[in-house]
């Protein structure tokens, strides 16, 4: 399968950039092939600009060629594995803003005859979110896990009814030990090896 992992944690050294090496390295041992974007690294610009709002419903909605290359990588994905940390019960705000501009009509949907919105990612086979919560499961689950939300239901309506979806949470970060944190790290990896 051809994968695109999403990367948001503007740290190199953190558990979630950990996280999406341990995922990049078991998904390509298992033989697929493996696109990893590490949003931050990419300096990718999450605000959408005036001209790609006004240029949004379109025949053209893409105006900036950093975007245009990551579509494409979403029309071609067979799955898609997205790893960040929840901050503010939602994902950080350079995944929020990468959605936006990149899963634009006739990316992440399309409008049928009638203006309906009907799916656009009917080529993805796994969806897949992996996140780290500085709060205690119960105290997530109580406030809304908001990009939780956004990856298994928002998108996951638009990939199609076969997909199947996966979630990965390491909550209680703040206080979890380095043999928690390993623990997690091969929970990751067994799960994209098996994917």
């Amino acid at each position: 399968m051809q994968v695109l992992v999403v990367l948001a944690h503007p740290t190199a050294d953190s558990l979630n950039h950990a996280i999406a090496q341990r995922a990049c390295t078991a998904l390509r041992t298992a033989g697929h092939d493996v696109h990893l974007l590490d949003l931050y690294a990419l300096g990718f610009r999450a605000a959408m600009t005036a001209e790609e709002r006004v240029a949004y419903h379109s025949t053209t909605p893409i105006v900036d060629p950093l975007v245009h290359e990551h579509a494409e990588l979403v029309r071609t994905a067979d799955a898609l594995v997205f790893v960040y940390p929840t901050w503010w019960s939602s994902m950080p705000a350079i995944l929020k803003g990468w959605l936006e501009r990149v899963f634009v009509p006739g990316i992440g949907f399309q409008f049928n005859e009638s203006g309906k919105v009907r799916p656009a990612l009917t080529q993805v086979r796994r969806l897949v979110g992996i996140s780290t919560y500085g709060s205690p499961w119960a105290y997530v689950k109580a406030v809304n896990d908001n990009g939780r939300r956004t990856i298994m239901r928002t998108i996951r309506i638009n990939t199609g009814r076969t997909t199947r979806s996966t979630w990965l949470g390491l909550y209680a970060i703040d206080t979890a030990t380095p043999a928690e944190r390993e623990r997690f790290l091969e929970r990751v990896e067994r799960r994209m090896r098996a994917l």
